[in-house]
């Protein structure tokens, strides 16, 4: 099914150059698609490495393409996008090894491709802005590599532990991310078998040791008054069961998790763009990690969506079914990165 759904994305998408120069390459065995603007300039241009969504199943360097050529051209960057490997023949950690692995490559071959290396910023929207913020913070101190400049996550999961939050309550049937399907694609892409989803969703799988380590940073009075649900909470974690932790430990992974970053880490990033959508399973781990990042002092430009749902942006340039939330989102991200 992955692959048949695959199959109809990438037909169904039209390449549009938008008079950019594009260039099929491989870095580290992982495909990639550069997108570099047409015009001569004077002087290095600004850097972009793009990792797409698709909840680790779908999407493609072919689905994102005419995404990725207008942002190239629009923002006057040298645009990288990733092509790593998916579900459901490529499991964790293949998909975020190849986003680093290129994006290592990327970096060091700047001069290369015409960018300057003070202005490289991570990008990805969805699983894809996980990836990103996971990177983000895992080349923080890399001596041999340009620090990164700026962060831009569009509606990101940015944790692994609790799935009990106000929006992953009041917006579980939404489209086109439900909770059943977020909880499927994290079943099946850290090979877990689906009879533990209820206990990862219940948090029954989290020791309380851990959860009092990092239940400060879930804690509903970080997120702002008109975004908690009027539904009641229920309790969280749910009753400790030993077989669901040794079955799903993995999750817990801070690594995986970038919410749960230690301070000193938090306080290396760079600045950031953050997009959530009023009405997204994902919207407030959004809202936790902006706050995470206030609190040590990062910039954080920060949209919320209010018309949106998750995935819309990549319909921006699909004429009929494109809507005023995909454009808020390119136009909030082209306004950041003139300040780069």
């Amino acid at each position: 099914m992955p692959k048949f759904f695959q199959f109809i994305q990438d037909a169904l998408s039209v390449k549009r150059n938008h008079k950019v120069v594009v260039t099929d390459l491989h870095f580290e065995e992982v495909p990639v698609r550069l997108f570099q603007p047409e015009a001569i300039s004077s002087s290095p241009r600004k850097g972009i490495i793009f990792f797409h969504g698709g909840g680790g199943v779908i999407g493609s360097l072919d689905c994102y393409h005419g995404l990725c050529s207008f942002l190239a051209r629009e923002t006057d960057s040298v645009l990288l996008a990733v092509g790593y490997r998916k579900l459901p023949d490529h499991l964790y950690p293949t998909g975020i090894q190849d986003c680093k692995n290129a994006s290592i490559h990327f970096l060091k071959s700047l001069k290369a491709f015409g960018v300057d290396p003070s202005r490289v910023v991570i990008c990805g929207e969805s699983i894809g802005g996980t990836v990103a913020a996971i990177i983000s913070q895992t080349l923080l101190g890399r001596e041999d590599l340009p620090r990164i400049r700026a962060q831009i996550l569009i509606y990101p999961a940015l944790q692994t532990i609790n799935f009990q939050l106000p929006s992953h309550l009041q917006n579980q049937n939404v489209p086109f991310l439900t909770r059943e399907f977020m909880s499927t694609c994290i079943t099946r892409y850290f090979s877990i078998d689906i009879s533990w989803k209820d206990a990862i969703l219940t948090g029954a799988h989290i020791p309380r040791d851990t959860w009092m380590k990092y239940r400060e940073s879930f804690n509903s009075d970080n997120i702002p008054q008109r975004f908690r649900s009027k539904i009641e909470q229920p309790e969280f974690p749910g009753p400790f069961n030993k077989s669901a932790y040794l079955k799903t430990k993995h999750l817990l992974d801070t690594e995986l998790s970038p919410l749960l970053a230690d301070n000193e880490v938090i306080a290396q990033l760079p600045e950031a763009l953050l997009v959530s959508i009023q009405w997204d399973v994902l919207r407030d781990d959004v809202l936790l990690y902006k706050k995470r990042l206030e609190d040590h002092g990062i910039p954080v430009t920060w949209y919320n969506i209010e018309d949106g749902f998750h995935g819309c942006m990549i319909l921006f340039d699909k004429k009929i079914f494109c809507f005023p939330c995909s454009w808020n989102i390119i136009n909030a991200i082209l306004s950041f990165m003139k300040g780069i």
